[in-house]
């Protein structure tokens, strides 16, 4: 059914929580819509939308969606759930989350979206950084918090949209791109896609989506993403660094702390030499992307340039949460082996006596999927941990555990550790870190807490 925004004053968001509900509901606030909503435990972006008017309830309750216009829920919620029923009930139309999106989106003239399977938030904030510090004034939904937005959502008052794209369900299909973005394609979300061919199908759909004035902009160091592309009538700008591409990056250097320079080409023609503040060669390719994007829209490539060096990253991507006793303590997202590889050469470049990796796993059928792939990822690490895999959506089948990564990764010859609660990790660390070390965090659910909690601890 074709869904005009406007006709709904009251808008109930089921998981109003969620890093791209949450901005969808500070959209949807700013543009004069009675927003409500729920979700199974509070959080400082719910304490955000309450301050701005948002009306709340934890946990789910039936009762909530009651004089509801329209409901919206996200990919976490299923068809069990107590308010999605109660609005079946009570006749009230519901969409999911990426139709929301798409139909704000189509509002905009010039709507950026950036897929991939890895990059999404950290280009995605690029962009609208740059976007932002050049006047363009773009309102910007993206997968993380950063400082220069103040938080994961921007409302603003021009033509221009950025978003991240995400392919899981595919979400990005009911998206309006005037520039979509593919930074890379890879086997992911396979309790969904079949297999690589069946991600490849879909990102191919969502270049397609283009306008005929619009562009894609690809990764031409990245095999899959040109098969995406492939033969595609479309207006395509590629970058990278190892293969000729329309924009590449040349002349690499890296400082004491792993982040890049590099000179800058288009079509040949030098751009500028650019520096970056934020650590490994992938955001060479993130910056590298956002140029392409931003030159498309205009943007001087000299104020571009500023923009990218006094870009600091956003949370949870590489982010250092602090030093203790000499101990440095880095979080980062990175929930897929090609991620974590990522992660662990970054932190190779990085100041480090020994790299003390914590992992959680996130999803059960990611980590089933991947297994071997996980067990290859931590090679550059000197001592890994592993805990319990983080369930997300999903429920433990008993098929995986995190067990059964650890005996792969022992079988390769690391120093690998099971620990299963964080309290225990904290204590490990405690007693077993040395002046020089890196800890790392990483996985997509709550890993940074050990963290934080060590930081605290070591404090006193």
């Amino acid at each position: 059914m074709e869904i005009d925004l406007e006709k709904f004053k009251r808008i109930h968001f089921i998981g109003i929580g969620g890093i791209s509900m949450s901005g969808l509901a500070h959209i949807l606030l700013n543009e004069g819509h009675i927003v409500t909503g729920s979700d199974i435990k509070n959080s400082h972006l719910i304490e955000r939308l309450k301050k701005e008017g948002a009306r709340i309830n934890i946990p789910h309750m039936a009762e909530s969606v009651i004089g509801s216009d329209l409901v919206v829920y996200t990919a976490a919620i299923h068809d069990d759930n107590v308010e999605y029923q109660k609005a079946r009930e009570l006749g009230i139309p519901i969409i999911d989350r990426a139709t929301l999106l798409g139909l704000i989106m189509k509002k905009y003239k010039f709507g950026v979206a950036v897929a991939g399977s890895h990059g999404k938030t950290t280009t995605t904030s690029l962009i609208s950084v740059i976007l932002d510090r050049a006047g363009y004034d773009p309102t910007v939904l993206v997968g993380g918090e950063i400082d220069a937005i103040g938080g994961n959502v921007r409302v603003g008052k021009s033509e221009y949209f950025v978003t991240e794209a995400c392919e899981y369900t595919d979400s990005f299909l009911k998206f309006y791109p005037y520039i979509a973005v593919i930074l890379n394609v890879d086997s992911d979300h396979l309790d969904y896609f079949k297999n690589i061919d069946n991600i490849k199908q879909s990102f191919r759909q969502f270049a397609s989506l283009v306008p005929l004035d619009g562009f894609v902009v690809a990764c031409k160091d990245d095999a899959n993403t040109m098969h995406v592309i492939k033969g595609l009538d479309k207006n395509i700008v590629t970058y990278g660094i190892n293969e000729e591409s329309d924009w590449q990056a040349k002349d690499i250097i890296y400082d004491e702390k792993g982040c890049a320079s590099f000179n800058a080409y288009y079509r040949g023609k030098f751009m500028g030499h650019f520096k970056l503040s934020i650590p490994g060669k992938h955001n060479i390719y993130n910056a590298l992307a956002s140029l392409a994007v931003t030159y498309l829209l205009g943007v001087d490539t000299e104020k571009a340039k500023e923009y990218i060096k006094e870009f600091k990253g956003t949370h949870r991507r590489f982010e250092v949460k602090g030093v203790v006793k000499g101990v440095t303590v880095v979080d980062d997202y990175a929930h897929h082996p090609a991620e974590i590889r990522a992660t662990l050469e970054t932190a190779k470049n990085y100041p480090h006596k020994r790299i003390i990796a914590i992992f959680q796993p996130h999803t059960y059928s990611r980590t089933k999927a991947l297994l071997s792939d996980f067990a290859e990822s931590f090679d550059a690490a000197d001592k890994i941990i592993i805990t319990d895999i983080y369930a997300a959506r999903e429920k433990d089948t008993g098929e995986v555990s995190s067990k059964d990564l650890v005996d792969l990764i022992f079988k390769r010859g690391k120093d690998v550790l099971y620990i299963k609660d964080f309290d225990s990790i904290v204590e490990y660390l405690k007693e077993n870190t040395e002046e020089g070390d890196l800890v790392l965090t990483i996985g997509a659910g709550n890993i940074y807490e050990v963290g934080e909690k060590f930081l605290e601890e070591n404090k006193k």
